[in-house]
């Protein structure tokens, strides 16, 4: 399926405010730091020791890291702190354990991002450079393995795909060439690459249009910074460069803000660490030196107004990182007012990448399916049809041959992703049976089920409530039978209030408030028992915590879904309008 050109709605709309928690965020910090090691500018980076500590609060028990402390670990988390604690010079805690943790997400060929996901390009190029840096070698045998499969991600195109799947389907990219490239040269050693080298050369040249920049790929039509460096990296990977060097500098150039620093492309306002990231990361790509000491000052400037009061970096100044879950949550509150709400959903509306359908994270990186999500039930899109029209074609391209869903393009499928893609084309009024491929979708469910019952999140995992639950609302969307409710909620129910994701000990937000929303669709009544005592054990002065054992409020989306629940079991009329939404984040 041929994408639809998307434009970027940014221009004309910066007096937009969403709404953000001022908190750091991973990608942003690794961007920050990586870019200030390139300039030489680490020593005395701002709050230098908080942001170390606050990627050190990243890493779990198992030797990985994840996006957010007490999240599952995953390549991604793992790769972005451990990069980014070797450019501050710090020393990791436990690599050992770390290196154990990759090899549970080696498939045998490749890496997945979490263990029992397949492989894509994504995870084996962040697992291969951590495991390089890690002083790990995979050895002669697991080398040629890891060597054929880069090598089938090759398509007749030339240019490379996510997996060997999306390459015969002919979804290539200018970031799946960048990752595969940058993978190989970590783990090859003297290996030849392993594709027609100038068939993928020309494919990323033919990538620059007559502006000078980069697309993404021969379907969309904007170019922007960050295809721009992923092209231009891997060319220089290569031993090669673009066909119009110069002209590629220029266009670089001419993406400087007021500031000094960088935008991600044209009529895009603000100065973000991912444009400054991608920008020095392409100069320096193309070997202009003179224009990366040019712009360092004003560069390393800028990234010192992103970082957060106690440590980390986010993509703006933190009190204006305004981001799409925070956002979608107070335009959902009940009590935000009319206005506001239309100013966050407009907010909304514009938070897309140009080609991009769904909605972004934060403004300037790809698309999200959870926030997509969350934006489409908090009511973003609902008068503009084309804008509708596009997120359900970007849904169908992002369909993986095994028939789920990962959170953004190229990624590993898994329940939640598959669960959000089929709530959200619920909201847009889509049946899922004209648009996805409905047997690819029950057979990816199906290989999450759990031998003794239920389901996990990926094939293999153990078997939890909120997986079970993901999985039964894409068994419905798909006109297939659904298991009774009843056994997998009283499997879950906590005696003293609330519902567990894994057995029935410790109650959390999350698993209750989507036991709830399972609860309402079968028709049933609030379970007050169960909601009451968990909502008061839960509540902190005039914030909701993630669980009972957690000492503070959980932040706008934990009040959020609280609000929800206390409207649900309180008395009187409630004041959220129609069934409650099936917000999902793990």
């Amino acid at each position: 399926m041929t994408a639809a050109p998307y434009v970027a709605k940014w221009a004309g709309r910066a007096e937009d405010r969403g709404a953000g928690t001022g908190e750091p965020d991973l990608w942003c910090t690794y961007a920050a730091i990586r870019t200030l090691s390139w300039l030489g500018r680490t020593e005395g980076a701002t709050g230098s020791e908080a942001t170390a500590r606050y990627l050190l609060s990243r890493r779990n028990a198992d030797g990985g890291y994840a996006w957010s402390a007490g999240m599952t670990s995953d390549a991604w988390a793992t790769f972005y702190c451990t990069q980014a604690l070797r450019d501050l010079g710090h020393p990791l805690t436990g690599p050992e354990r770390t290196a154990i943790w990759l090899e549970s997400t080696w498939t045998g060929e490749a890496y997945g991002m979490l263990p029992g996901q397949g492989a894509e390009v994504w995870a084996t190029h962040f697992s291969t450079r951590t495991a390089a840096s890690l002083g790990r070698d995979r050895g002669d045998r697991d080398r040629s393995r890891l060597l054929r499969w880069l090598g089938a991600l090759q398509a007749e195109d030339g240019g490379l795909g996510w997996t060997p799947a999306d390459a015969r389907r002919g979804r290539t990219d200018v970031r799946a060439c960048y990752y595969g490239v940058l993978a190989w040269t970590a783990a090859a050693g003297k290996e030849a690459p392993p594709w027609d080298v100038a068939r993928l050369v020309a494919w990323l040249r033919a990538r620059q249009d007559a502006s000078g920049g980069f697309r993404f790929a021969p379907s969309t039509e904007v170019p922007c910074m960050w295809a721009t460096y992923r092209a231009v990296g891997a060319l220089a990977s290569l031993g090669a460069g673009p066909a119009a060097p110069e002209e590629c500098v220029r266009w670089v150039k001419g993406l400087r803000g007021a500031g000094g620093a960088f935008v991600r492309w044209q009529d895009y306002p603000v100065e973000d660490v991912w444009a400054s990231f991608c920008a020095v990361g392409v100069l320096r790509a193309l070997g202009a030196d003179a224009d990366v000491a040019a712009v360092a000052e004003p560069v390393a400037r800028r990234i010192g107004e992103l970082a957060c009061p106690d440590g980390g970096y986010t993509y703006r100044e933190p009190e204006r990182a305004d981001d799409a879950l925070t956002t979608a949550a107070v335009a959902m509150l009940p009590d935000t007012g009319g206005p506001r709400r239309s100013e966050l959903v407009r907010w909304l509306e514009g938070c897309r990448l140009p080609n991009e359908g769904g909605v972004m994270y934060m403004p300037g990186r790809g698309a999200e399916i959870r926030c997509t999500l969350w934006a489409v039930a908090a009511g973003a899109f609902a008068d503009d049809a084309e804008g509708r029209a596009g997120i359900a074609r970007w849904l169908a391209e992002l369909q993986n041959e095994d028939g789920g869903f990962g959170y953004w393009s190229g990624r590993g499928s898994d329940l939640v992703s598959t669960a959000s893609a089929v709530e959200t084309l619920r909201l847009l009024g889509v049946p899922v049976s004209g648009l996805l491929d409905i047997p690819g979708l029950l057979a990816f469910t199906a290989s999450c089920a759990a031998r003794d019952g239920g389901h996990g999140p990926v094939p293999g995992a153990p078997p939890g409530l909120r997986a079970g639950l993901q999985a039964r609302r894409v068994l419905a969307a798909a006109d297939a039978p659904v298991p009774d409710l009843a056994p997998l909620l009283d499997r879950h129910r906590v005696r003293g209030g609330g519902y567990a994701d894994q057995g029935r000990r410790l109650p959390d937000l999350l698993s209750t408030y989507e036991a709830e929303v399972a609860a309402e669709r079968a028709g049933r009544e609030p379970d007050r028992d169960a909601l009451e005592p968990f909502l008061a054990a839960v509540g902190r002065s005039d914030e909701t915590a993630w669980t009972p054992l957690s000492p503070t409020g959980g932040g706008p989306l934990a009040g959020l879904l609280g609000t929800l629940l206390r409207d649900r079991t309180g008395p009187g009329p409630r004041r959220f309008a129609g069934p409650l939404p099936a917000l999902a984040l793990s």
